[in-house]
């Protein structure tokens, strides 16, 4: 492609909201541009390397017997009730009518059409097992999005799912797609993590999400050098050290405590109590029923472990009003002593503790001397708090480093929850109908593209992987109104792409600086520049993009020279 006749509108300076390395590098080498809060066109140059991550998704998902669909977008809202998530989702569901009042949903995710797919077409576990996935827009109403392609309104996703007879089914499906997404990510240049993940609103007993670390990512992982634990503090857990209490009281005792809200409050003179010695008591709504929540005091509540362990679909908060209402007492005085016939949940490293402080359900008092085995006897022990760097790992004598995290693909394994609420059922060698055991896993098509930017950047611009470059050669006439220099540079633009190289050759009449900055911003892997003085040797200057220094190479050697550096420019592959 000809960079004169090219669209590649690339910027000097990046818009001031963009904060992140990918969005302001792909907005500045013309990748993308922005239409409204978290929706993008996609410019040619991206076009061309998502279409090569899509190529290399389809490879992968056909090497494991996957068969690829293409489902609406526009769902209808029965499907989504039948799966009890029509109300789940909440606000980031993108809702709509038709002209006759029909309710419809643009699709976040697309486990209810495919389990509907599956339950009118399978008969029988001899049509079992099966792979199906697409390459498909998602829609989600993210209340807040930034960051480019990472939070974004309408996205691409690979989704797939696996229908299987039995657990030892789905088993050996989620292996293959674990296998599969390594080989996905190292072909398309991502480094990545596979951690242990909160399943969410996808449902299902267990979750493995792909991270690459970059200060951009949203998400925290905690993680071991020493063993290799990797978990998002969502789900992660830790060692902490045993805590030696005080015999404590008989009994828990009130003590006055006026204008204390806080557990920093508590701290001060004259109550001096350490926050490692209160329990913080928290409130929130869990599938509309009140739940209550105790950390210690010096801890932070997880929420998506407390999700976990009620069991429910949507969590929140609860307003005050509904504190008090359920305890007497407004945030700042609540405790989790006589509350028996309340649904409570205290966290695992609480067990044991003597001699702890917590409010009183009784604003403006505290109880001292409260003993959590003993008081506290009614509630559910429950992993509820979030790990920190420097705690034990759970598995080996190591500690724990807290990474900040991108996710760009997550596998599900999702058993009979979608099956048995939509009736997909098939009949099993007995003849019995029992419900399809299913696997999820998705991959954000966007996210690769964005990650690898996030890995793969210097000062002055991208450093594409080679497997998903938008072409392979950046080629630039440095005096096209030289004639020489013009034709030389026409013979190996010509000879490069007869050879299956995709070159971008910049033939502007532009000043070279102009076209040496343009190559480092849009990041081409190789650059080859066509110049007078290297040519009065018979020779172009050949550079790597990841290099500093450039060599010259014999014109008659250019295309042997660029096919080895893209054989030796091929990331290696991770099988999992």
């Amino acid at each position: 492609m000809r960079l004169s006749k090219a669209f590649v509108p690339t910027l000097k300076e990046a818009p001031s909201d963009a904060q992140v390395v990918s969005h302001k590098l792909l907005l500045r080498a013309g990748f993308i541009r922005q239409l409204a809060a978290g929706i993008y066109s996609q410019l040619p140059l991206a076009r061309r390397s998502l279409l090569k991550i899509q190529a290399i998704i389809r490879e992968e998902m056909e090497a494991i017997g996957a068969q690829e669909f293409f489902l609406p977008a526009l769902h209808p809202r029965e499907i989504w009730e039948e799966s009890g998530r029509w109300s789940v989702m909440g606000e980031n569901m993108f809702r709509l009518q038709d002209r006759k009042g029909g309710d419809y949903c643009l699709g976040m995710t697309h486990e209810e059409i495919f389990t509907y797919v599956a339950r009118n077409e399978l008969r029988s576990y001899r049509d079992l097992p099966q792979i199906w996935y697409q390459i498909q827009t998602k829609f989600r109403d993210e209340p807040r999005p930034k960051s480019g392609l990472l939070r974004v309104r309408e996205f691409t996703m690979k989704d797939s799912y696996s229908f299987d007879i039995d657990e030892a089914g789905l088993d050996v499906a989620y292996e293959k797609h674990r296998k599969a997404y390594y080989r996905i990510f190292s072909r398309c240049g991502l480094s990545v993590v596979g951690v242990e993940a909160h399943s969410g609103v996808m449902g299902g007993s267990t979750s493995m999400e792909f991270m690459v670390r970059t200060e951009a990512g949203e998400d925290r992982l905690a993680v071991c050098p020493s063993c290799h634990y990797a978990a998002n503090v969502e789900k992660a857990t830790s060692r902490i050290p045993k805590v030696e209490d005080g015999p404590g009281l008989p009994a828990p005792e009130p003590f006055a405590t006026p204008g204390v809200r806080t557990i920093e409050d508590l701290e001060r003179p004259p109550y001096e109590v350490p926050a490692g010695r209160q329990l913080k008591t928290l409130v929130y709504v869990a599938d509309g029923r009140p739940v209550i929540a105790v950390v210690r005091g010096d801890q932070e509540l997880n929420e998506a472990k407390l999700q976990t362990a009620t069991g429910a679909q949507e969590l929140r908060p609860a307003h005050e009003e509904e504190i008090v209402a359920l305890l007497g007492a407004r945030p700042g005085s609540l405790g989790g002593v006589g509350t028996q016939g309340k649904e409570i949940y205290v966290d695992l490293s609480l067990a044991g503790r003597r001699d702890m402080v917590t409010g009183a359900n009784r604003d403006g008092y505290h109880l001292r001397g409260v003993d959590v085995d003993r008081d506290l006897a009614h509630a559910k022990l429950a992993d509820l708090r979030t790990v920190q760097a420097g705690e034990g790992c759970p598995r080996c004598e190591g500690t724990l480093e807290l990474w900040k995290g991108l996710e760009v693909g997550h596998i599900f394994k999702q058993g009979t929850r979608y099956s048995e609420t939509m009736g997909a059922t098939v009949l099993d060698a007995e003849g019995r109908a029992v419900p399809i055991v299913m696997g999820a896993y998705g991959i954000g098509v966007e996210r690769i593209l964005a990650a690898a930017v996030e890995l793969h950047h210097d000062e002055d611009g991208i450093i594409w992987p080679i497997t998903i470059a938008p072409y392979h050669v950046a080629l630039l006439c440095l005096q096209p109104r030289e004639e020489e220099v013009l034709r030389a540079a026409e013979e190996i633009y010509r000879a490069l792409t007869e050879a299956g190289v995709e070159v971008l050759y910049d033939d502007r009449d532009e000043r070279p600086g102009v076209k040496f900055k343009d190559a480092d911003l849009v990041g081409l892997p190789i650059r080859i520049a066509v110049g007078k003085k290297a040519l009065a040797d018979g020779a172009v200057e050949l550079k790597l993009r990841r290099d500093k220094e450039s060599t010259t190479v014999p014109l008659a050697d250019v295309v042997e020279r660029v096919r080895q550096a893209m054989r030796e420019l091929q990331p290696p592959i991770v099988e999992g």
